[in-house]
C-alpha cells in the first residue's frame, strides 16, 4: 500500500496527535501550542482537500484498521458523502481556530486547542466510521470536548446552560446504547453494511424489534440534530457559550443530520421490511416545526448571539424538509443546503463576537447604542451573513432554498414545504431587518451611556470576511456544487455499491 492509501485515516489521528500534544506545550511555550494547533487544523485541511479530490472518481474506500476485515474490524469508510463533510468541517475548524486566536478567545483557559481538536477528532470520525458503535463512540468524544469548550471563559450563565446539556446528551447516549442492543441482539452486528444485508433477511417475529431501534436510532439522531420537539437545549447552550465556540457548534446539529442521511438509506431502505424508511412520518412534521420555531426565535430574539443560535436550529428545520423525502432530487438539494448553512450559521456568531468586542456594555443586545468604532464593517458583515442565512440571493442560502422548492416539487407534502420555507423566509427577513436596524441604524437616546471599551483592531473580521467569501464562492461555484451534491445523493441512494465496497465483494 502506498501512503496515499492511508490518507483516509488523516483526519482522525492529526487531531488525536494534535490535541495531547498542545495539552502538554500550552502552559509553558503557550505560543508553540498555538502554533502546533494552527498546524493541525492545516493539516486536516491539506488530508481534507486531498479525500474530497480523492471521491472525485465516484469509488467507495474501506479502510481496515488493523488489516482485520469488515465486519469483524474497525473500519472507515470515505464517498462523496462523508469527503464533503470532512471538508466542510476542516475548512470550519481552521477559519475559526484562526478567529479565536486573533482575537485572544483561547487565551481564556488553557485547555482550548486540546478540546478544539478532540472535538475535531469527534467530528471526522463519526463522518468517516463504518459502524454504528463506533459512531456512538466518536459522538461521545465530540460530545465530552463540547462539553469543556462551552465552558471556556466560565460564566455562571454557562455553567448552567452546560448542566443542561450535560443531562440531555446523557439521555441521548443512553438511548442510543440501547438502539444499539436490539439492533445487535437482531443481527450479531454492528457493521453498517452488514447491517444492511442482515435486516433484509430478518423474519416476521423480529420486524417489530427493528421498528422500535430505528425509531430509537432517529430520536437520537433528531436529539443531536436539535430537530423539534428535541430542541429545547440549543438556544440556550449555544447563546450561552462564546461565539467563537458556538461558531464551531454550528456543525454539530448537522452531524446528526449526516447520521440520519447516513443510516436510513442504507440499513432502514426498501429492504427493511416493517422498518423500510421508519423515520419518514415523524420527519417532515418535525422539520416544519423546526423552520418555524427557529425564524420566529430570529424575530423575537433579544440578543445576536440568540438570534443566531435560533437561526441554526431554522437551518436544520429547514434541511430536514427534503431529507424527509427520500429521493435522490431532494437529498442533492439538502446537501448543498447544509453545507452553505454551515458556513452561514458559523458567520453569525464570528460576526456577533466582533461586534460585540465594539459595543461594550451593551455587548449583544439588541438595542441602540452610541456609535462605535468599526460600526460600518460590522453592519455590512451583519447584513451579508443575514441574508445569506435568511436565504436572499444572490447568496448561496437563495440557491439551497430555491434548489429544495424545485427538488419539492409535485412530492409528497410539497404545498406545505412551500409555504414554510417561504413563510419563513419572510419572518428570518423581518427579524434580521429588525435587530440590524437597532444595532446600526437607529439612534440611541441622548441620555444613553456612552460606549466604554477600548478601540479595536479589525483583525477579528478575518474570520468572518473569510466564511462571506466563502458563502459566496458556493453561490458563484453553485453549477459546480450541485454537480456534486447530485453526485453524492446518487451515491447515498445506491446503498448496495456501499455495502459491495465495505464488505469487499466488489469495488
Amino acid at each position: 500500500m502506498t501512503l496515499s492509501d492511508h490518507l483516509p485515516v488523516a483526519p482522525v489521528i492529526v487531531p488525536a496527535i494534535v490535541a495531547p500534544v498542545t495539552m502538554l506545550l500550552m502552559r509553558r511555550h503557550r505560543d508553540i501550542g498555538r502554533l502546533l494547533s494552527l498546524g493541525g487544523c492545516a493539516a486536516l485541511l491539506a488530508a481534507a482537500i486531498a479525500l474530497f479530490g480523492v471521491a472525485q472518481d465516484d469509488s467507495i474506500r474501506s479502510y481496515a484498521l488493523g488489516a482485520w476485515p469488515a465486519p469483524f474490524g474497525i473500519v472507515l469508510v470515505l464517498d462523496r458523502l462523508s469527503a464533503t463533510m470532512l471538508l466542510a468541517a476542516a475548512t470550519l475548524a481552521a477559519v475559526v481556530l484562526l478567529h479565536a486566536i486573533v482575537t485572544g478567545a483561547d487565551r481564556k483557559g488553557w485547555h482550548f486547542h486540546a478540546l478544539f481538536h478532540f472535538q475535531l477528532l469527534g467530528i471526522n470520525g463519526a463522518f468517516l466510521t463504518g459502524d454504528l458503535f463506533n459512531l456512538f463512540v466518536f459522538f461521545e468524544v465530540l460530545l465530552i470536548a463540547s462539553y469543556g469548550l462551552m465552558l471556556h471563559g466560565q460564566g455562571a450563565l454557562r455553567l448552567k446552560a452546560g448542566v443542561a446539556y450535560v443531562v440531555v446528551n446523557i439521555v441521548g447516549s443512553a438511548l442510543f446504547l440501547v438502539a444499539l442492543g436490539l439492533l445487535y441482539g437482531l443481527t450479531a452486528t454492528l457493521n453498517m453494511a452488514d447491517l444492511a444485508v442482515r435486516v433484509a433477511t430478518l423474519g416476521e417475529e423480529d420486524q417489530g424489534l427493528l421498528r422500535i431501534a430505528g425509531l430509537l436510532l432517529t430520536a437520537v439522531f433528531a436529539l443531536k440534530a436539535a430537530a423539534v420537539p428535541l430542541h429545547l437545549w440549543l438556544p440556550r447552550t449555544y447563546a450561552a457559550t462564546m461565539p467563537v465556540v458556538a461558531a464551531l457548534f454550528a456543525i454539530m446539529t448537522k452531524v446528526g443530520v449526516y447520521a440520519l442521511i447516513r443510516t436510513v438509506p442504507l440499513i432502514f431502505g426498501a429492504t427493511a421490511g416493517a422498518a423500510a424508511w421508519v423515520p419518514a412520518p415523524w420527519l417532515l412534521p418535525s422539520a416544519i416545526l423546526g423552520a418555524v420555531v427557529g425564524f420566529v426565535g430570529v424575530l423575537v430574539a433579544r440578543g445576536m448571539r440568540e438570534q443566531a443560535a435560533f437561526a441554526i436550529l431554522a437551518s436544520t428545520g429547514t434541511l430536514l424538509m427534503p431529507v424527509s423525502m427520500w429521493r435522490e432530487a431532494a437529498l442533492a438539494a439538502a446537501l448543498y443546503y447544509m453545507v452553505q448553512a454551515i458556513v452561514a450559521g458559523a458567520a453569525l456568531f464570528l460576526v456577533a463576537d466582533a461586534t460585540m468586542r465594539r459595543r461594550g456594555q451593551y455587548a449583544d443586545a439588541l438595542v441602540p447604542s452610541p456609535r462605535f468604532a468599526g460600526q460600518d464593517a460590522a453592519g455590512l458583515s451583519y447584513l451579508v451573513a443575514a441574508i445569506g442565512t435568511v436565504g436572499l440571493p444572490p447568496l448561496a442560502g437563495f440557491v439551497g432554498k430555491l434548489s429544495i422548492l424545485d427538488a419539492s416539487f409535485a412530492g409528497p407534502g410539497w404545498p406545505a414545504i412551500w409555504s414554510t420555507i417561504l413563510g419563513t423566509t419572510l419572518i428570518g427577513v423581518v427579524g434580521f431587518s429588525r435587530s440590524g436596524s437597532s444595532l446600526f441604524w437607529k439612534t440611541a437616546a441622548p441620555d444613553a451611556e456612552a460606549v466604554a471599551v477600548v478601540p479595536r483592531s479589525r483583525a477579528d473580521f478575518i474570520a468572518p470576511a473569510l466564511l462571506l467569501l466563502l458563502l459566496g464562492a458556493l453561490s458563484v461555484c453553485a453549477g459546480w456544487a450541485e454537480a456534486q451534491t447530485r453526485a453524492t445523493a446518487a451515491q447515498v441512494m445506491a446503498p448496495e455499491r456501499y455495502v459491495a465496497a465495505v464488505l469487499g465483494t466488489a469495488r
